[in-house]
């Protein structure tokens, strides 16, 4: 036993000798105007570099269409994803993960992944999930704004892919949503927001790693040894608007030889697009009492649910939210231990 073994050394892991942030700008500075794409690239390969442990840092400025002062507008929760409507990763030119709509999606999956602790620290990226018409305050009475947004809320890549990248070169392409109505709520629908980002890094971690580590990294340079980057990517669906009647089938095509769905999230709204005395944030009751999904004839889940929101019978969703987060939770822990033991 091991409590036995007295003359045995103390073990210390050495192999990650530093870590430290390092910023990237856009390739072409200035404004970041509606529909602009925003490339941010990282031109060395000879780095290891950690994405995932990566984040955005942006810089900004609230006032009205006319340039004044917003004394009444105020940001949504996970407002800031709202001003983005497209996210790309790239790896030597190839598209590896892209997520569309980008507020809408990081929120829905944000919903059901954070912790009341995690939503904390999360406060310093705009989440406020318990804050309804209007999140708490991000900005200063003049309006400016700065917050760090981890890519791993935005982007299922960030999330899973807990490994070094070598020899490659990287680039996050984000594309500018085409106003900014959907990231701001006010009481008063003739306001109208104008935000303005003053500044976008992407910070990313560059790790240092003791020469027997790196002798080995180099040796799978040299052999062009061929790396899995195995992630769960998000994809948003919406489907514009619902038929008035009690039942409503919808189909949909996901998926290829490649991938597999693994998990489905279904949200309703109403009457919230484009409108700024609407929250973008906030998802609708509709008195749903049964939903089901078909995946190439498999029923999921097998039983009826048997739903009444109005008399709080939904015990039963609450379960398939519980099993959610016990699956993402164990993954999570797990892509920790390889990230430790791997990297």
């Amino acid at each position: 036993m091991d409590i036995l073994n007295v003359i045995s050394k103390p073990y210390v892991d050495n192999s990650i000798t530093n870590l430290e942030l390092h910023s990237y700008q856009p390739s072409v500075s200035g404004s970041f105007e509606y529909n602009d794409e925003i490339r941010i690239p990282i031109q060395e390969v000879d780095l290891y570099t950690l994405p995932g442990e990566s984040h955005l840092y942006i810089e900004g400025k609230l006032t009205k269409d006319d340039g004044t002062k917003a004394t009444k507008l105020k940001f949504i929760n996970n407002g800031i994803a709202f001003l983005f409507r497209e996210i790309r990763y790239e790896l030597n030119g190839v598209t590896i993960d892209t997520n569309r709509n980008v507020g809408l999606t990081s929120t829905l999956k944000a919903y059901l992944s954070y912790s009341d602790n995690e939503s904390v620290k999360l406060n310093n990226a705009g989440w406020f999930p318990r804050v309804h018409k209007g999140g708490e305050k991000i900005t200063d009475d003049d309006g400016n704004f700065n917050v760090c947004i981890p890519l791993s809320v935005l982007m299922g890549f960030f999330e899973d892919y807990t490994k070094i990248i070598i020899n490659m070169k990287q680039e996050l392409v984000l594309i500018r949503s085409s106003n900014d109505l959907e990231a701001i709520t006010s009481k008063d629908d003739t306001e109208k927001p104008k935000i303005t980002i003053n500044k976008i890094f992407w910070r990313v971690p560059h790790v240092s790693v003791d020469i027997p580590q790196q002798l080995a990294l180099t040796k799978i340079v040299e052999k062009n040894t061929d790396i899995i980057l195995g992630f769960r990517s998000w994809e948003l669906i919406e489907y514009p608007s619902l038929s008035e009647t009690t039942q409503h089938s919808w189909s949909v095509k996901t998926s290829n030889k490649l991938e597999t769905p693994r998990h489905v999230i279904v949200a309703f709204q109403h009457d919230k697009k484009q409108k700024i005395t609407s929250d973008m944030s906030w998802f609708d009751n509709i008195d749903l009492t049964n939903i089901r999904v078909f995946l190439n004839s498999e029923r999921y889940p097998y039983q009826d649910l048997y739903l009444n929101l109005k008399a709080k019978k939904f015990a039963s969703l609450y379960e398939m939210f519980s099993n959610f987060r016990q699956v993402l939770t164990t993954r999570q822990k797990k892509n920790l231990f390889m990230h430790l033991k791997n990297i």
